[in-house]
């Protein structure tokens, strides 16, 4: 109860203050490129509910192909370039949280396609807490897209090699989560996007 209190609280009040910067970034989205501003993917949400989140669309609209991004990817503006190195398309993740689809802090949501592949032991356990915009595994794996641009099939270096230690680090942090680590996990995220941008 105190966590969903913690979200609410947080997520409306980042949406309030920063509004001018989210109105600037749709603006910049649409006069960047054809399409939408928001990005919406079905994603497995608590208890394996499915859920469409909300991300500042950052590639061309209509854009096909593989659902992990790897290297340059052809597909992505340029707004959306900064937005993902800056880490601002994930900003609209807030209303989310607010909804109650989504925490600030926990495991990040994936595709179901994807969630069909965690042993059955982990799943259950990863998906027994709301997915978060930020975790341990998504500070750790920042650079997700430039170690998978230097594999020789990415495809397979995700499901192999990154997916099972995100799941790992995940599967911790439903083990120890408390809101003092929320917290900490929160300014370390801030502090991390602050310095790569």
């Amino acid at each position: 109860m105190a966590k969903r209190v913690f979200d609410v609280v947080l997520s409306a009040l980042g949406l309030l203050l920063l509004s001018p910067l989210l109105l600037f970034i749709a603006v910049w989205i649409k006069l960047d490129s054809p399409g939408p501003v928001f990005f919406r993917q079905e994603r497995m949400g608590r208890y394996g509910v499915p859920f469409r989140i909300h991300k500042f669309r950052t590639m061309t609209h209509g854009a096909a192909g593989a659902q992990i991004t790897v290297g340059a990817d052809a597909r992505i503006t340029r707004a959306g370039a900064f937005l993902r190195r800056a880490k601002l398309d994930e900003l609209p993740q807030l209303i989310d949280v607010l909804r109650g689809a989504m925490s600030l802090v926990g495991p990040r949501p994936e595709v179901p396609r994807y969630v069909a592949m965690y042993p059955p032991g982990l799943r259950d356990k990863v998906l027994s807490v709301r997915p978060g915009i930020t975790d341990v595994a998504s500070l750790e794996y920042r650079h997700e897209g430039e170690l998978l641009a230097r594999a020789a099939d990415p495809e397979r270096e995700y499901v192999d090699v990154v997916m099972p230690a995100k799941l790992k680090l995940a599967a911790q942090y439903v083990d120890h989560a408390s809101l003092r680590f929320d917290l900490r996990l929160i300014l370390r995220t801030l502090r991390l996007v602050w310095w790569r941008s």
